[in-house]
């Protein structure tokens, strides 16, 4: 069986998403969790995410999924004594959420599964999602900085022009080889569609970035930011940023903005009906980008 999971956490003391020997990483927490709720049942289950976020980076809407056997799930969610007393649903993912967060410790953890339902048939966690959203907080000379968010917004100590930095956003929005705002990996494309990107400011001053897209490559994000930030302290005009973009080579015109300002905050997904046919279309796409250069655009 697949099962879905609803994911929120604080990033600041995880060294990213991914599993890595020796790192407290997110997966490597949560799949730790798994191992004990299932080591009686002899299994071991692997998360799939829908995107792999790095050190540092927080997320409010995270999406996982894992499978089962259906009998270890049975086996690992038997109701227990005082389960109907106390009015415990008997849904076996929602069971499974409770475990696992009885697991992980509700004091203060900086792991919370948010949700878990049975996945629909031909639901991927990674492969049938449409799009990924993120949000980005800095906190300029014009804004009121509150120590409580100091964990997930960023202080600068400049004033910014948010009408040229949402300018400048706009201007990169579509389908683009985003090479100059991505840290190269081998045989992975840098092709995305960026479907949308603004800034606005809030009432307490506070500037917030929002970006969409079908996928983000490694460091995009804060580099999309950086070269913004750069526009909104004047050491860029607002047409640079795409002028850059146009160029598909990396350069130390902007910096890449620090982790802690950037949150996952939604993944969104097709119809049930459509879920399938999704995972194999983004599957497709993403073995063909493997075997061509990452400068030609894929179809």
């Amino acid at each position: 069986m697949r099962i879905r999971l609803d994911l929120a956490y604080d990033g600041t003391a995880f060294s990213g998403w991914s599993r890595q020997p020796g790192l407290r990483t997110v997966q490597g927490v949560l799949e730790a969790a798994l191992g004990t709720l299932f080591r009686r049942a002899g299994e071991a289950p692997r998360l799939v995410v829908a995107g792999r976020t790095d050190a540092g980076v927080h997320a409010l809407g995270q999406v996982a999924h894992l499978d089962v056997a259906r009998e270890a799930l049975e086996a690992v969610t038997r109701p227990r004594r005082g389960d109907a007393r106390s009015g415990r649903g008997t849904d076996p993912a929602g069971v499974l959420a409770r475990r696992l967060t009885g697991i992980l410790g509700t004091a203060d953890d900086d792991v919370v599964i948010s949700g878990a339902r049975i996945a629909p048939a031909g639901f991927d966690a990674r492969f049938s999602a449409v799009w990924r959203r993120y949000e980005y907080r800095i906190a300029d000379a014009a804004a009121r900085r509150d120590p409580l968010e100091r964990g997930r917004t960023v202080w600068l100590p400049v004033g910014l022009d948010e009408a040229a930095m949402d300018a400048a956003a706009r201007s990169l929005t579509g389908l683009h080889d985003f090479a100059a705002y991505c840290k190269p990996r081998a045989e992975a494309t840098t092709i995305r569609t960026l479907q949308s990107y603004r800034w606005h400011r809030r009432e307490d001053g506070v500037l917030v970035a929002s970006l969409q897209a079908d996928a983000f490559c490694h460091s995009m994000v804060r580099a999309l930011v950086g070269a913004c930030v750069a526009v909104g302290e004047g050491r860029l005009d607002a047409a640079d940023p795409a002028a850059l973009l146009a160029a598909r080579e990396r350069t130390s015109a902007f910096k890449v903005m620090p982790a802690k300002g950037l949150v996952l905050t939604e993944v969104g997904y097709p119809a049930d009906d459509e879920l399938a046919a999704r995972a194999e279309r983004t599957r497709a796409r993403r073995e063909l980008s493997t075997r061509v250069d990452d400068r030609e655009p894929i179809g």
